[in-house]
């Protein structure tokens, strides 16, 4: 199984992303991660789809969203042409004893503490999917209480892909 990540410009209308995940739910394909917003133009939502399949269903992925009437384009985000970042937020159970050992973690890897209780920190961390994973990890010798991953956000590197739907819109 293979990952591939898919950006699509869609129009800015109500039900759109339920349209687009109700495809990827009837066709059986499964969603990595899914993240949206709006872009520049308030009339037009920026979606980044992870897809994971064999070569055939991704291609049959990209074609099917294609079809859909609010997608105005699609494009696979190639990582060698792309930038992808996730922000993940990691509460922590630390007591004052432990605080420094999850501060000395967070400084390595230039993460923010953005709440600190008796009890817990919070920790922010923005970056690539294998950091955030990296990441994890080395807390993994703290007690997690809770996570959270927004999905990959990304863009084309260079003037490809915007300059390109100015033109389109």
């Amino acid at each position: 199984m293979r990952k591939k990540v898919f950006q699509l410009l869609v129009d800015n209308t109500s039900g759109v992303l339920s349209r687009i995940s109700g495809l990827f739910a009837r066709r059986g394909y499964n969603i990595e991660s899914i993240t949206a917003g709006l872009t520049s133009d308030e009339n037009v939502t920026r979606i980044t789809i992870v897809a994971s399949g064999d070569d055939e269903i991704l291609d049959q992925i990209e074609k099917q969203v294609a079809k859909l009437v609010d997608v105005r384009e699609i494009q696979e985000l190639k990582p060698d042409d792309s930038v992808y970042r996730e922000l993940c937020l990691i509460k922590v159970k630390a007591s004052a004893e432990q605080r420094q050992g999850v501060i000395s973690i967070a400084d390595i890897f230039r993460a923010k503490i953005i709440d600190v209780s008796p009890e817990s920190l919070i920790v922010e961390l923005t970056g690539n999917q294998s950091k955030i994973d990296a990441f994890i990890s080395l807390l993994s010798s703290f007690e997690i209480l809770e996570l959270a991953r927004t999905g990959i956000a990304g863009l084309s590197r260079g003037l490809g892909y915007e300059s390109f739907m100015e033109g389109r819109l």
